[in-house]
Parts: C-alpha cells; structure tokens; sequence
C-alpha cells in the first residue's frame, strides 16, 4: 500500500539498509513458523525483497511469484520511511499476515464473484451492449475486491502483532507509523480503515498477549 508520509529528519541510508537486513533475520523465521502451525497447507517460504525501482513511493506489499511462493517487498522509500526496528517489523508482519491468512486469495475470489454478478446484472438490465457489460464487470471486480479489505487489514495488524512480539519487537511502538501516514477516515469502500481503528486491533491485541504471558 503506497502511503504518503509526514516529512522525516534526514536519514542514513547505510544505518536503514542494515536496519532492513536485521529485521528480516529476526521476523522472516517467525512467520514462517507462524505461517506453518495456521496454514500449513500453503506456501511458508517467506522472499522478502527490497523493489529498487527510482521514484517508487513509500509502499509495502505482499503477493506471490510464478512459483507460488509468498513474497513481500519495500521499496527504497518505505525503508527510508521507518524510524525504527520496531516500525519495521510491524509492517513487515502486517504483510506476511495478509499470505497467512489467504487475504490475497479471498481478494482475487471476491473480485471475481463481483464481475460476474454486476455482468449478469447489466446484462439483463442494460440490454445487453458489451461495452455495458465490460463496464459493470469492472466496477464489480472492484466492489469485490473492496467488500472486506478494511476487515482484513484489520486482521493482518491482529496477527501482525503477534509475530512482531513474538520476534521480539515492540508492536506498541511499531503502531506510530500510523500516526505519520494520512488518515483514511472511514469512507465507504475504502481499502484500509481508520488509523485509530488499527492502533486499537494493536492496543487490544498486546493486552491479549500480555495477559497470557
């Protein structure tokens, strides 16, 4: 997800590359071993990848290569972005949740589910015209495709703070990475949800683990 940060003090490029390979070191295992005691039906073999292509903003992203294996990638930018480890290995989390869980596939099911209902329906409704019904398959492939993402964002950042913590960050501190990036309020089919919504699923979740510690 691409995200416009608040402006950052001037960074150390070398001190964000070495923060970036230690943190991997430290959750990439973690979630695997998560990944593997919930779904151990699918693929556990985390790449995670630097995108080092110029001018790429600020983003990290979870999807799968030709192989089916789980990969997560940051951009140049979002490896300046971060402040700290523990910033870093919230979002990094956060994104190995989304393949653990099946967000991926679910996204792509329900997008699928949506242009063929709004086909059907222009179909019947619009007379037929194929370009009435490429138009509607789009819009619904995006309705579909929307329907749950702010649940399942929600998700990932539940499960994101248990394999943080279990990899020995601090999730509470992690979670003020939202507080730099735009809020994106609670607009109807929007794909992520309120930041305080977000830090809440953290706030609660840390008690969670606290409590059973």
């Amino acid at each position: 997800m691409p995200v416009a940060m608040q402006a950052a003090p001037e960074v150390d490029l070398y001190a964000q590359a070495r923060l970036f390979i230690a943190t991997v070191a430290a959750v990439k295992p973690v979630a695997e071993r998560e990944c593997r005691a919930l779904a151990p039906q699918i693929d556990c073999d985390f790449r995670i990848l630097v995108d080092d292509r110029p001018g790429m903003p600020a983003n990290a992203f979870q999807t799968v290569d030709e192989q089916g294996r789980p990969v997560i990638a940051f951009t140049l930018a979002m490896i300046a972005e971060v402040r700290n480890a523990d910033e870093l290995a919230f979002v990094m989390a956060h994104e190995a949740s989304h393949h653990i869980l099946g967000h991926l596939d679910s996204q792509t099911r329900n997008a699928t589910i949506g242009a063929a209902v709004m086909g059907e329906i222009a179909s019947v409704m619009g007379g037929g015209s194929a370009e009435a019904i490429r138009s509607a398959q789009q819009l619904g492939a995006e309705v579909g495709a929307r329907t749950y993402s702010q649940d399942y964002e929600l998700q990932a950042d539940r499960l994101g703070t248990v394999i943080a913590f279990d990899a020995g960050f601090d999730p509470l501190v992690g979670a003020g990475f939202f507080a730099r990036i735009p809020d994106p309020g609670n607009r109807f089919l929007g794909s992520h949800p309120p930041n305080a919504a977000r830090v809440a699923v953290v706030q609660a979740t840390m008690a969670q683990l606290r409590a059973g510690a």
